[in-house]
């Protein structure tokens, strides 16, 4: 069957930025097993899964836009040091923090004296992002996996949702 919404997609993919400086990869791994038209997967790379089938093997370029999003300058600040109580803070470290918008992760840009800078833009926001995927398996998902938004192993997803 051809990849529509709802399919299961089982494939095996690799990420590079335009520095060809690999960004991630299944391709060691257990393959990624994804339901299409859930929203794991960013805009640009799932509509570039629709249509194909198990054996397709391609490559796909994915603009910012249709990524992980350009870049704001807007999501930078600096925050006093002092809301970091007991933690010993690094450049690079990533924290979950609640902000107007909700829940987002932000991470350490620079410490200036009493003052740190974080950033809230997705770390692979601004980049473009190329895809070498490999399609492994496409079935249709079962009522469940649509249910929960997300795809069962045999024997259940795992978790419990009865309460």
């Amino acid at each position: 069957m051809k990849i529509a919404q709802n399919a299961v997609v089982k494939m095996h993919y690799s990420v590079i930025d335009k520095d060809n400086n690999a960004i991630d990869s299944s391709m060691n791994e257990e393959p990624l097993e994804v339901i299409i038209g859930s929203g794991y997967l960013i805009p640009g790379l799932e509509n570039a899964l629709i249509g194909k089938e198990v054996g397709d093997a391609f490559n796909v370029t994915v603009p910012p836009s249709e990524g992980y999003g350009e870049r704001h300058e807007g999501l930078m600040q600096a925050v006093p040091k002092s809301m970091f109580e007991g933690i010993e803070v690094e450049i690079g470290m990533q924290f979950r923090a609640t902000t107007d918008d909700g829940e987002e992760t932000v991470m350490i840009l620079d410490i200036q004296g009493d003052d740190v800078l974080v950033d809230g833009n997705h770390p692979l926001s601004g980049i473009e992002l190329t895809f070498d995927v490999k399609i492994l398996e496409v079935r249709e998902a079962t009522a469940d996996e649509l249910a929960h938004g997300h795809v069962h192993s045999p024997g259940g997803c795992g978790h419990d949702h009865s309460h």
